[in-house]
């Protein structure tokens, strides 16, 4: 099964920051890692240096992941959400990534990652959008 878990994953389009906090202070969440696209990646632009490229946030025992996105698809803060699956094989998920795409909409095609992993992105014949991510590629 490559399919190890599904986790919800809310785009705020600059305001991913601000959403954490509040999320601290109102639901009593966690935040288990933040970073911004400018630790992260060195060519960058500088608009999108202090935009969190990815934040994980426990609420009670659930999981969200936490995004600005990226300035090529903007979104009202938190109309976006994708189900980011987490993968254990490469070649199942390239599978399951092609066949859920199928009269939908590639976003990211599958690709190496500065983390080391393998992502793509992409929407649904349904318009629902999924990520796919595996950290142990073969």
């Amino acid at each position: 099964m490559t399919i190890k878990s599904a986790t919800p994953y809310v785009f705020f389009n600059g305001r991913a920051k601000e959403a954490a906090e509040f999320y601290v202070e109102t639901l009593g969440a966690e935040v288990k890692t933040l970073q911004t696209f400018g630790e992260v990646m060195s060519t960058c632009p500088d608009a999108m240096k202090d935009r969190v490229v990815h934040a994980e946030i426990l609420v009670g025992q659930a999981v969200l992941f936490l995004s600005d996105g990226s300035e090529e698809r903007p979104s009202a803060p938190g109309s976006h959400v994708s189900i980011a699956l987490d993968c254990d094989d490469v070649p199942e998920m390239e599978r399951q990534f092609a066949a859920l795409a199928e009269g939908g909409e590639v976003v990211h095609p599958i690709h190496d990652t500065f983390y080391g992993g393998k992502l793509g992105a992409m929407c649904d014949r349904y318009g629902v959008c999924w990520m796919f991510n595996c950290m142990s590629p073969n």
